[in-house]
């Protein structure tokens, strides 16, 4: 396994990020707008086609205004 894209790490943050956005009533847009990062790059987090960076989870995070911790916090 490659520690750097574990798959299933990547898929459990991208359906909880989708969770947290939908929990706001976000759309994808409006959450790319609001964290000035690209659409494309929001939806293949949710859907765990790609590793974020440090400084996206907390464009992420501030959007959706909460702590990167909580944003992150995802359970086995």
């Amino acid at each position: 396994m490659n520690k750097l894209r574990n798959t299933e790490q990547l898929t459990k943050l991208g359906n909880r990020l989708r969770m947290l956005r939908n929990s706001k009533k976000l759309t994808l847009e409006q959450l790319a707008f609001a964290a000035e990062v690209e659409l494309s790059q929001i939806y293949r987090i949710e859907t765990a086609k790609i590793n974020p960076t440090y400084t996206t989870l907390l464009a992420l995070a501030a959007a959706l205004e909460m702590p990167i911790s909580e944003l992150v916090s995802v359970t086995d």
